[in-house]
């Protein structure tokens, strides 16, 4: 039987139940913190060789060069020619679908003149490189090159290179398939915080990018923390999440099944029911009950749901909004009959999932948004990954000579108040009569 954990909002300590219900202890294990500074220092120095060293001893990959690691364009396509049919045509429907919603993400360009002549705006480009690391091995997520791959190529990033261990020469064809849909540039088959390292630093072979991107273990999450700064990083994402609203009227296998779903990743992702209706509760619980001995990684499923799940009855929906927007959660459920004006009352999550027909699953691999949400309560102030995380921009400033009066006054009344002489008599320098 599975003790999943039951709350109603009413009870006394539910704020108290809740806090520590969405405890997550994040801080880097400093073990792991300690080998990953080692290893990035000796790529550092050392650069290919460490990283050859690094492959062989934990990947058991053994290779003379670097060139023995890499993935040409050929193979990559022969691996998307290889694949079943339905495969084929699933990954190419969904790598449209992602490529058409980003394309909608686009910044661009402007300026404007004011009336002096001065002219203001702002230039927006793309990021030259960036590095892109997918699990691979048995945990291997075609979907994540498509998520991180098509924004950056709809960005315009120029070069993008790939890494994904393949421990014990153990390939993953749908992952290199997906390099091939998305027009990765190179794919280099090591992983680990190796991986990260000469993509941060570079090497001979492998030119350093500007950004990292990308899920991987906690040796790559603490790789990626030590390397930012030198590169950009996407996030380094906690546990996967689900909370899921629904006003008692689904099918209560389907919610069951949708907690399911993000409770099967590992023994520390977090699913979560609000519902005003108890007895729907009880339905769900039941469902559960009934379900998790159908599924392969039912062991998973329950000890994320025994440890990190919870049941909770709410007074009303609008309730329900408030809580939602205090756990701010990576993937939100909106499992009701008007979820667009549920909608408006949310203003902290990854995802919002709308209506009944709108699995979480969806949305992973085929929606069109990207599936690199924020994680552990960081929706209040982060955002999904997108097109707009491979741009940047730079400021434009063209000063006319009569804005140069006007503001050289102002900068140099400001610059003397701040006691920076240079400042203000760079200024006066383009007034007249100075």
């Amino acid at each position: 039987m599975l003790n999943i954990k039951r709350y109603t909002s009413t009870q006394p300590d539910f704020q108290d139940c809740l806090q520590q219900l969405l405890a997550f202890e994040g801080a880097q294990d400093e073990s792991i913190d300690q080998v990953v500074a080692g290893i990035l220092h000796d790529v550092k120095t050392r650069g290919d060789a460490a990283v050859l060293e690094y492959t062989g001893r934990f990947d058991k990959l053994q290779a003379a060069s670097m060139a023995e690691l890499e993935m040409s364009a050929a193979r990559l396509k022969q691996a998307f020619d290889d694949l079943p049919a339905e495969q084929r045509e699933a990954l190419q429907q969904a790598a449209e679908r992602v490529r058409v919603y980003h394309e909608k993400q686009l910044m661009h360009s402007w300026n404007y003149t004011e009336p002096d002549g001065t002219m203001l705006g702002q230039q927006v480009t793309a990021l030259d490189r960036v590095g892109l690391y997918v699990p691979g091995g048995k945990a291997a997520y075609p979907s994540s090159v498509l998520m991180n791959a098509i924004p950056a190529k709809v960005a315009g990033v120029k070069e993008l290179i790939m890494v994904v261990p393949t421990p014990g020469g153990v390939v993953n064809e749908l992952v290199l398939a997906a390099a091939h849909v998305c027009g990765v540039d190179r794919v280099f088959t090591i992983g680990g915080a190796q991986a990260v390292g000469a993509l941060a630093y570079g090497t001979a072979t492998i030119p350093q990018v500007d950004k990292v991107v990308g899920p991987g273990n906690a040796y790559v999450a603490a790789a990626k923390r030590r390397v930012f700064g030198v590169v950009g990083i996407d996030m380094v994402a906690g546990p996967s999440e689900i909370l899921i609203i629904c006003d008692g009227k689904t099918n209560p296998d389907w919610i069951a099944m949708d907690l399911f779903s993000q409770a099967e990743h590992d023994e520390l992702a977090q699913s979560i029911l609000l519902s005003p209706d108890a007895a729907f509760i009880d339905a769900v619980q039941a469902s559960i009950a009934k379900l998790l001995p159908e599924m392969p990684r039912q062991e998973i499923i329950r000890t994320a749901l025994e440890n990190r799940g919870a049941l909770i009855a709410v007074k009303d929906l609008d309730e329900a909004a408030a809580i939602a927007n205090y756990i701010s959660p990576e993937h939100l459920e909106l499992s009701v009959e008007d979820p667009v004006a549920l909608t408006a009352r949310i203003k902290h999550a990854g995802a919002i999932f709308m209506g009944r027909q709108t699995c979480e699953s969806l949305g992973d691999y085929c929606a069109g948004p990207n599936h690199v949400l924020p994680t552990s309560r960081t929706a209040r102030f982060s955002s999904p990954l997108g097109v707009y995380d491979f741009q940047k921009r730079s400021s434009l400033i063209m000063v006319s000579p009569t804005g140069a009066q006007t503001m050289g006054k102002i900068a140099s009344t400001l610059a003397y108040g701040e006691g920076l002489q240079a400042h203000a008599r760079s200024a006066e320098y383009r007034m007249k009569g100075s």
